[in-house]
């Protein structure tokens, strides 16, 4: 087995040595400098700080393993307290989350590209960023594969995201200049973004609505976000707009516009105004209406342009299996809401 090595600069205090090896189980050997900031820390803690782009739960099992050296002794304990000019080397072994920054088919529906930006219709059951679970197979492993600057940017250039069950329309950035831009843009609410949701029982009252309620996780149910009272419990504040365009015997047609973008704001303020999604079984919702995946799509985003200045506007049809449902409801969408 033939192992090339060379010094990659990583910050003043580690350098690695890469090991270029034609085999599954690749190694790479970190050089360890404690300086005076680490002096009395626990090993763990040290290397962690050291080592930042892995957790700490798989540096300690490298600990534990006998990976870790420390003045050409081997130190298997994380509790250890280092000290200022000890070294030595940790040997790390690729992780699912160190390889989530893999390249993949671009299987995308582009909906506008140039150099600056791209927007993109995303399918349901596509995962925006590698997590737990979905390591590899997601948006950002597709834009790594569309096109290798991609690789310099922050996600790949992704700037906003939608659940994996959500459908629709996706800008990304392809400079870093146009991401910050991006960034700051939604930051300040000037990239409009509209949703078609689908939701149980009959729209009552004013066919307008506005929902300012804050979203914070659920204090009972950890897996869930839930509406909160910020003197009790941590969140955020949120806001959405919503219009009933149809009403049905079984539910109603309901356009969203997001002012905030907290993690799943209008699947959560529908939830709360008694109109849970359908299918979106994490806050109340059924599948009927042959959906089978949270009846939520992107339907409109609107931004200028953050180089040409220009007012951007994206329209994406309700997929598939969204019209379907419509039909069995009785329901329809024309587009010609604004």
């Amino acid at each position: 087995m033939k192992i090339s090595e060379k010094i990659i600069s990583v910050d003043p205090l580690v350098s690695a040595v890469v090991s270029d090896v034609d085999s599954a189980a690749d190694v790479e050997l970190r050089c360890l400098r404690v300086d005076a900031s680490l002096h009395g820390m626990r090993l763990d803690r040290a290397v962690v700080a050291l080592v930042p782009e892995f957790s700490r739960s798989y540096l300690q099992q490298i600990i534990a393993g006998g990976g870790v050296t420390l003045n050409e002794q081997v130190v298997t304990k994380a509790a250890t307290r280092v000290k200022v000019s000890d070294q030595g080397a940790i040997e790390l072994r690729p992780t699912p989350q160190c390889q989530a920054f893999k390249a993949e088919a671009p299987d995308l529906d582009i909906v506008y590209q140039d150099e600056h930006l791209l927007v993109i219709n995303k399918p349901a059951g596509l995962v925006v960023h590698p997590a737990p679970g979905n390591w590899s197979g997601t948006l950002m492993n597709r834009l790594l594969g569309l096109d290798e600057q991609a690789f310099n940017l922050p996600r790949a250039g992704i700037v906003h995201r939608l659940d994996k069950d959500t459908s629709g329309l996706m800008v990304v950035a392809r400079t870093r200049s146009s991401m910050d831009a991006l960034v700051h843009a939604i930051a300040q609410r000037s990239v409009k973004r509209h949703y078609l949701a689908l939701a149980h029982r009959p729209w009552l009252g004013a066919r307008q609505r506005h929902v300012d309620a804050p979203i914070g996780r659920d204090p009972v149910h950890r897996l869930r976000m839930a509406v909160v009272d910020l003197a009790v419990h941590p969140g955020k504040t949120a806001q959405t707009d919503f219009e009933c365009l149809m009403n049905a015997a079984q539910g109603c047609l309901v356009w969203c516009r997001l002012h905030t973008g907290r993690t799943h704001q209008i699947r959560v303020h529908l939830a709360s105004i008694g109109h849970p999604l359908v299918a979106d079984t994490l806050y109340g919702g059924a599948p009927v209406a042959a959906m089978q995946r949270q009846a939520l799509h992107a339907t409109r985003l609107s931004f200028v342009h953050p180089v040409t200045g220009i007012d951007l506007c994206f329209e994406s049809p309700p997929p598939p299996d969204f019209a379907q449902a419509l039909a069995q409801w009785g329901l329809a969408y024309n587009g010609a809401h604004r």
